[in-house]
């Protein structure tokens, strides 16, 4: 095949989710022109990767050349073999059709059977509801329809000079490099409220990894400053301080995950930038079920309270919130401490000169 598109997520931890898949189609079609399709606000997880060739951006209410109709003039302009078709949407499904692309893979869903060049089928349980299924799998699954061999589950990002010398000055003003070891809270997500954890449960968390010395930074997207900041002004500690004044971006985020020791975080797109940066985390479950976004990463702990009502997948909690108000700091702050200890046992393990000196 000459030339692929890659109807990327609309979720940036998605995004992250894919890059197995991703990388296996350029592995595979090395000389092929792979075009990524995506919403302008996820296109910046993928940036400095060396798999796109190009990118269009596809949204509604954007500037013109990202409307429905002139993307698809754009995808006709040289002639596209395959479609791989990560979101299950019509719309994404038909803007292939229109755009010329040969032949289309993804999943039968939502009516668009016939569009399908080949295609799967998500499973169900005996009421015929959909089985919670890992993302990665099922995108691995997508690519396979190509003849790509099986992508494996090492998610993998990159970060640009720029992005670094940013985390590198950040790091520097914000005195990260006066601790040994730093760690990172994410307490943001697109989804909706009912994946916060409290507020205050994040700054007792943050007090109690400070008082054993290490520094702590709240990570926070544009729409979340208010919070980051309300989390370190009640932590009340030196050593605890937040990216809010920082001019924010997805990629000052990603440099950020990398240099972290661990990364404390609610289920959301930065909980896939420490797997894909190799990072210990801590991901904090509520309404969502596990299932959907399992990664196999190994170095991750998924904290979640069986409750009755859960999970029950919901933006906005209708009773009490009991799934994430009955997740202690203490219990967060247990689970953190033997991620990290298991981490310096491996590295033990790994590097003989470390184990003689323990």
């Amino acid at each position: 095949m000459k030339r692929l598109a890659l109807f990327l997520p609309n979720w940036i931890g998605d995004v992250v989710m894919a890059t197995p898949a991703i990388r296996a189609v350029r592995e595979y079609f090395p000389n092929a022109e792979l075009v990524a399709v995506c919403k302008p606000y996820v296109g910046e997880t993928l940036v400095a990767s060396p798999w796109l060739d190009r990118t269009v951006f596809f949204g509604k209410g954007g500037p013109r050349e990202e409307r429905f109709w002139n993307v698809a003039r754009e995808l006709r302009r040289q002639p596209i073999d395959a479609a791989i078709l990560f979101p299950n949407s019509f719309r994404a499904a038909l803007l292939a059709k229109i755009g010329g692309c040969a032949q289309l893979f993804g999943f039968a869903r939502y009516g668009r059977d016939s569009l399908l060049s080949k295609r799967l089928y998500a499973e169900r349980g005996p009421d015929g509801s959909f089985r919670p299924m890992p993302a990665i799998d099922d995108y691995n699954r997508i690519v396979r329809l190509l003849g790509v061999p099986d992508p494996g589950h090492r998610m993998e990002l990159f970060t640009t000079d720029a992005d670094a010398q940013a985390a590198d000055e950040s790091w520097t003003r914000l005195k990260l490099n006066t601790f040994p070891r730093v760690i990172g809270l994410n307490p943001g997500g697109a989804f909706g409220a009912s994946k916060h954890w409290p507020t205050k449960y994040f700054a007792e968390l943050a007090r109690m990894l400070a008082a054993r010395g290490y520094g702590v930074v709240v990570l926070c997207g544009p729409s979340e400053r208010e919070v980051a900041r309300d989390i370190a002004t009640q932590a009340g500690v030196p050593g605890v301080t937040h990216l809010t004044d920082n001019p924010l971006s997805l990629g000052l985020t990603k440099a950020i995950i990398r240099r972290l020791a661990c990364l404390v975080t609610t289920d959301s797109g930065p909980r896939h930038f420490a797997a894909a940066f190799n990072r210990p985390v801590v991901s904090l479950f509520g309404p969502t079920h596990i299932g959907w976004t399992e990664t196999y990463f190994p170095k991750a702990v998924h904290l979640q309270k069986a409750v009755p009502c859960g999970p029950c997948q919901l933006r906005v909690c209708p009773l009490d919130h009991r799934c994430m108000t009955t997740l202690t700091p203490a219990e967060v702050f247990d689970a953190t401490l033997n991620l990290l200890h298991t981490e310096d046992q491996q590295d033990a393990d790994r590097n003989p000169r470390i184990r003689q000196a323990s």
